[in-house]
């Protein structure tokens, strides 16, 4: 039986993956300080014997002391929210240097293979408007977290760049855009757009897909998670459309296209 150790286990998108490792008969131990994860998004969990939760940060002395034998690690103890990312920054860059390295020590110590998530290309692309300062702290920590798996030789790496993933679970005002349209098309409110980036846009279910590929394979990456670009007004229109409510105002001079670009070509290619 493998043994899958998912730090962020508590967060949207860990808790996401436990319960999707559970299901196909794994044995999870998801780690997690709750900065961003909630003890709730795994409390269906806690009756499963192979489910475990550790309430400690990856960062901490003894994190990972005491695991049976490791066979696979998913890290993504980075927050996938850019408020969260902005609001506790120290922490965040910690994370993604002395927690990824952490990780890796655990994954050369078991020879498990371990995936570590990043972003869309912390070297490219920029930001519009207002969470441009939100967006530096999560790139950076991305970028940090992708050079230290450059340079560790001692575990089977793997790495995922996560795009905007959305989904049952992500909270309204996370600072994701997909985390303001869909809770103001479901609640039948107008939603206001001051800006029209091309984003890509990736659903919950196909992330988590792609993420038990990723575990499965022996790929070093980076791939690429994500759908194909599309203007945010767009998206927007077609989650009132399927929520049957809501309204959509724009005051946008135009689709901001300077974003960066998913290589979905590499990612069909490497899984499938």
């Amino acid at each position: 039986m493998n043994h899958i150790v998912v730090t962020g286990g508590a967060g949207f998108l860990g808790s996401h993956l436990c319960r999707r490792l559970l299901g196909r008969g794994d044995r999870v131990t998801a780690i997690d300080n709750f900065s961003t994860g909630r003890a709730a998004a795994v409390a269906d969990l806690a009756d499963d014997p192979r489910f475990t939760l550790r309430s400690t940060d990856a960062t901490a002395f003894g994190a990972f002391a005491g695991l049976d034998q490791v066979t696979h690690i998913a890290h993504l103890a980075h927050p996938g929210s850019p408020v969260a990312a902005a609001r506790n920054s120290a922490a965040v860059l910690r994370a993604a240097c002395t927690g990824t390295l952490a990780a890796l020590d655990l994954a050369a110590a078991h020879n498990a293979r371990i995936v570590l998530a990043s972003g869309p290309d912390p070297g490219t692309g920029s930001v519009a408007g207002h969470r441009a300062t939100e967006f530096d702290v999560q790139r950076a920590g991305h970028y940090l977290i992708e050079t230290a798996a450059y340079h560790d030789r001692r575990a089977d790496i793997g790495i995922i760049r996560l795009f905007e993933v959305y989904g049952p679970g992500l909270l309204p005002g996370d600072g994701r855009a997909t985390a303001a349209v869909c809770p103001a098309a479901l609640r039948a409110q107008t939603l206001y757009l001051t800006d029209n980036p091309t984003q890509s846009f990736v659903y919950i279910t196909d992330t988590v897909d792609a993420l038990v590929k990723m575990l499965d394979a022996d790929t070093l990456g980076p791939i690429d998670i994500a759908g194909p670009a599309l203007p945010l007004s767009e998206f927007a229109g077609t989650a009132i459309t399927l929520a049957g409510t809501g309204w959509l105002e724009s005051t946008s001079p135009g689709v901001v296209t300077d974003t960066v670009v998913p290589n979905l070509t590499r990612t069909r290619t490497s899984l499938g």
